[in-house]
């Protein structure tokens, strides 16, 4: 079986990625200019940013709510508001990524933004299950005055007065996010787990970390990166690491998920369905990039290795290795 690529090359994957999207698209398209593909990772987002924290909505529950305030299935009320309020926050974000309006200020974000990005995604769910310890003065969009325990893996967030002029120092570190001196997406790892270090608001912290990545990658013109609930663990390793200082995994993380979304906005300009793309580019939520690896190293699906050892294929030839998938046949031809 072939080896991953190295973190490096996931990188220069990323750096190759947004170029060609700048270069095709002029830069990221607007919510209203790609309606279909900010539909779909809102949707994913929503679901699945929700679901690492425990939340049990499968996606075609989550597509009803956002789409049609419909709630499906007999889950618990808490669930629709949790993923109700992410939805809606994601939304804000989204726009917001693109087009700051009055929000913007002299940096990347503002603690206008941060407070406000939580109140959006926090208020539906407080309204019926507010966290058991909070005073009046900790309800959405307000910072902590608790002590938080101590994580699993030993990092403890700092003590509660301190959380204001630590957030206050965290907005202003973030614009160094726009000439960085490591790999960029290394140090949106560091920004995105020092949040977390923080751990600024009483409840809803991982949540609306994730939220304020991805409005800075907005910003920076990069499309939201999805850490999917199957990444859960992977995730949580590479956050105690950053923990530690060791940013790269994380990073990795970051860079596979960005890239995989700038594919879904380059290649329908560029893509027919005999195109030869990347199966980054090719992945399904149920048909991951690792999987159709596996398939085209055993032969089951047909697709070629480029200069630089990336594999590619086709929507022909993925379309044809689904129908066939579970059948016993002989190694497909890849000649293209």
């Amino acid at each position: 079986m072939a080896g991953r690529p190295s973190r490096a090359a996931v990188y220069q994957r990323l750096d190759e990625a947004v170029a060609d999207l700048r270069k095709r698209l002029g830069g990221l398209p607007a919510p209203a200019e790609a309606d279909d593909i900010w539909s779909g990772i809102w949707h994913q987002e929503a679901h699945n940013s929700t679901a690492i924290e425990g939340n049990t909505l499968v996606l075609s529950e989550v597509e009803r709510l956002l789409d049609e305030g419909q709630t499906v299935g007999a889950k618990p009320l808490r669930d629709y508001l949790e993923v109700q309020g992410y939805g809606d926050a994601a939304k804000w974000v989204y726009g917001q990524a693109v087009n700051p309006g009055e929000w913007a200020g002299d940096g990347l974000i503002t603690l206008q933004e941060v407070r406000h990005i939580h109140h959006v995604c926090m208020t539906p769910v407080w309204t019926v299950a507010p966290h058991p310890h909070a005073t009046d003065h900790e309800g959405p969009g307000a910072f902590r005055q608790h002590e938080i325990a101590r994580f699993p893996g030993g990092m403890k967030p700092p003590t509660w007065p301190e959380v204001d002029a630590l957030m206050r120092d965290w907005v202003s570190d973030v614009s160094a996010l726009r000439n960085p001196i490591v790999p960029l997406p290394e140090e949106l790892a560091r920004i995105h787990n020092q949040f977390e270090r923080i751990h600024p608001f009483l409840d809803g912290n991982g949540r609306t970390g994730r939220l304020l990545l991805n409005l800075l990658l907005g910003r920076l013109g990069y499309p939201p990166a999805i850490i999917f609930k199957r990444e859960r663990d992977r995730y949580l390793q590479a956050m105690r690491k950053a923990d530690r200082d060791d940013y790269g995994p994380l990073g990795e993380l970051i860079a596979r998920s960005v890239t995989a979304n700038l594919y879904k906005f380059v290649m329908p300009a560029v893509a027919g369905p005999a195109k030869l793309v990347p199966l980054a580019a090719l992945a399904t939520p149920d048909l991951t990039e690792g999987a159709l690896r596996i398939a085209a190293t055993r032969n089951r699906l047909k697709a070629i290795k480029d200069d630089d050892g990336h594999w590619l294929s086709n929507k022909n030839w993925v379309d044809a290795y689904l129908a066939t998938r579970h059948q016993r046949s002989k190694p497909a031809s890849a000649s293209p």
